[in-house]
């Protein structure tokens, strides 16, 4: 079931017309696949990831992306990957169930996207937390509440008593 809020599509970031990678997010992890050119083995390769910062090109060349990431990750679980000539950079996020705009700082997705994001994002948790429900037809009304806060310092002592009873 948790397929089902996989993401559908992964978001492109263009430049001047040309795709220059996609990417994507779940609740702890962002994905970011550059197509490389043909011939291109992994020992061809160089990717350096830090808490905040993602390097990568062919070499001996200058990198293809030297930038900061949207947010911090977890670096000993970070990993890359070349399959099928596409470089898959799998970030594992630091902080589980943020939210980010963008896998590249400055390359923000439009609000719309974003929301969307979000609310798949909170359904994902949702269906972690309850594994025996399924939330891939579910929708919000209004704000999408935050997936990585919602609720995460509830109390089980300020629970109305009625709640809290077993059936």
């Amino acid at each position: 079931m948790a397929d089902r809020l996989a993401p559908s599509t992964r978001h492109q970031y263009k430049h001047n017309g040309q795709v220059v990678y996609e990417w994507d997010q779940t609740f702890s992890e962002v994905n970011i696949y550059v197509s490389v050119p043909p011939g291109v083995s992994g020992k061809h390769l160089y990717v350096d990831i830090t808490t905040q910062h993602l390097r990568f090109g062919m070499k001996p060349n200058p990198p293809y992306i030297d930038s900061d990431l949207a947010a911090a990750v977890k670096v000993s679980e970070s990993y890359w990957t070349l399959e099928d000539r596409v470089l898959h950079v799998t970030l594992t996020k630091l902080e589980e169930g943020e939210v980010w705009g963008s896998a590249i700082a400055g390359h923000s997705l439009d609000p719309i996207t974003q929301q969307a994001d979000q609310q798949r994002l909170m359904l994902e948790r949702f269906q972690v937390e309850h594994p025996g429900f399924d939330f891939s037809q579910a929708t919000f009304n209004g704000q999408v509440p935050n997936p990585r806060t919602f609720m995460r310092d509830m109390d089980s002592s300020t629970v109305p008593e009625e709640m809290d009873q077993e059936h």
